[in-house]
């Protein structure tokens, strides 16, 4: 079965978002150093219950929340997405370190993401 593992939160003042989110909830931000704005979040520690995630500056109007399901292989799922009604939108993409991702669709319009982790992703 597969899991949500990571969310990712788009905003339009990432400072503004993470200041909110670190004076409310204690969240922890830091900046991720790659080629495009984006903050880690982390939500607690790694032993209790729940996922961290992402913080990012919106790029599309009306993004919101998306929250990124870890799977076995990539191209299959986004095969099943595809053959029940979905839609692949952003397609596989790697991510240095850390795997491949996609973005979907599924039937009520809803963005979320797929990953596949790989260390040796480039």
């Amino acid at each position: 079965m597969a899991r949500v593992i990571h969310f990712e939160i788009h905003a339009d003042n990432p400072e503004r978002a993470t200041k909110f989110y670190r004076d409310v909830f204690g969240w922890e931000f830091n900046s991720w150093g790659g080629p495009m704005e984006y903050w880690l979040v982390k939500t607690g520690v790694p032993a209790d219950p729940g996922i961290d995630g992402g913080l990012m500056r919106r790029t599309q109007p009306g993004a919101g929340t998306v929250n990124t399901i870890g799977v076995t292989s990539l191209d299959d799922s986004m095969k099943a997405v595809e053959a029940k009604g979905g839609k692949v939108v952003v397609p596989r993409m790697s991510i240095a370190g850390v795997g491949h991702c996609a973005y979907c669709l599924d039937t009520e319009g809803n963005t979320f993401g797929l990953i596949q982790l790989d260390s040796s992703a480039k």
